[in-house]
């Protein structure tokens, strides 16, 4: 099996990538190994090849139709214990030795990014991030903070694809315009319509598409933005002490969803150039997208999981800006109480209201 093991020159001891120092550090005995120090690991896995699955069948039986599918082994060099994983599994650390490893062949030849962002932030701030969500939150649940239970939490270099394009738009705008007066007799309203054109072309740089079909798309765009002034030339040892997938969903696949985002934008972007107007709507809109190119990346992501009374709630932190996303759980005791309460002050506004006007007649 082609697997890279990350391990001190120094003790032995299993080492990872360190947020706060951007570099290798060993824990047991405190040695820092620089990135650029493990390039030859990077010549090796140039040169790798497709792992093999190994054959699950068993002399007494067989697996049957399906069983298998999606499912790899690998060996560990240091222990030899095995590591299960599904196919897109490209790095990950032992579970019997804890050394971190790099499944090479995930990332050879076309299989290999183009760019990384290392992790920034630590398992610490995302457990601090957490924390911090369940803050302010009136309508969640009083003993969850305390009685969820914390399932998991991962650093996870998430596959993306990154597109440049351009567009090329030309939008129709209906647009209005009100003006409200009034006379000793009459209470007057005057409505001025009018065409609004714009025409122009917007560049968009590195627009990201989840690449990973195990990830929700809508939470890995809620984390956005990232930073990508800050990617760098892809290295395995960014990967060392986290966890990382291949792509499964390829470039013509995310295409769609690239061109769904980058229109959108266009059509926000054109939008607010239209003012002065009291109503604006689009009536024409014709968007031409011009391919400049797609990049391979890996981007770090925090992945939390809790559960509380059955249900599982999964939230994700960016692993570079720390920015913090995830659904909590609603009390329904509160939220009715809270809904009571502003129905009735507002129908007490509302009381208010009527019988200052009718003592006024």
């Amino acid at each position: 099996m082609d697997l890279l093991e990350y391990k001190c020159p120094n003790c032995g001891g299993a080492i990872g990538f360190d947020p706060a120092k951007q570099e290798l550090l060993c824990p047991y005995c405190d040695s820092v190994i620089s990135v650029e120090a493990l390039k030859s690991m990077d010549e090796e896995l140039q040169r790798a090849q497709e792992n093999q699955p190994i054959d699950w069948g068993y002399e007494g039986e067989q697996w049957r139709e399906g069983e298998q599918a999606g499912m790899v082994v690998y060996s560990c060099n240091s222990c030899s214990g095995e590591i299960i994983g599904d196919e897109t599994l490209g790095a990950t650390t032992c579970p019997f030795c804890g050394n971190a490893v790099v499944m090479t062949s995930k990332f050879a030849g076309t299989l290999r990014p183009d760019v990384v962002i290392p992790f920034k932030t630590s398992k610490k701030e995302a457990l601090a991030a957490l924390e911090k969500h369940y803050v302010g939150k009136r309508l969640l649940p009083r003993v969850f903070k305390d009685r969820n239970h914390l399932d998991e939490i991962k650093g996870v270099y998430v596959p993306f694809w990154l597109f440049d394009v351009d567009a090329n738009a030309q939008i129709d705008y209906h647009a209005t315009t009100v003006r409200f007066w009034s006379d000793s007799d009459y209470n007057y309203t005057e409505t001025s319509v009018y065409r609004a054109y714009r025409e122009g072309t917007i560049g968009f740089n590195r627009v990201p598409v989840d690449g990973s079909e195990a990830m929700d798309d809508t939470l890995m765009e809620a984390i956005e933005p990232f930073e990508m002034q800050e990617a760098v030339d892809f290295q395995t040892a960014y990967l060392a002490g986290y966890f990382a997938n291949k792509y499964d969903v390829d470039a013509e696949q995310s295409v769609e969803r690239a061109n769904e985002r980058i229109k959108n934008s266009t059509e926000s972007a054109f939008a607010e150039t239209v003012q002065g107007y009291d109503t604006v709507a689009a009536r024409n809109t014709n968007i031409q997208l011009q391919s400049g190119g797609i990049c391979y990346a890996l981007l770090p992501v925090w992945l939390l999981g809790t559960s509380w009374q059955g249900n599982k709630y999964t939230f994700a932190m960016n692993g570079q800006t720390g920015k913090f996303v995830g659904d909590l759980p609603l009390d329904k005791a509160a939220y009715k109480s809270w809904f009571l309460k502003i129905f009735g002050i507002t129908t007490a506004v509302l009381l208010a209201a009527s019988q200052i006007i009718v003592t006024f007649l």
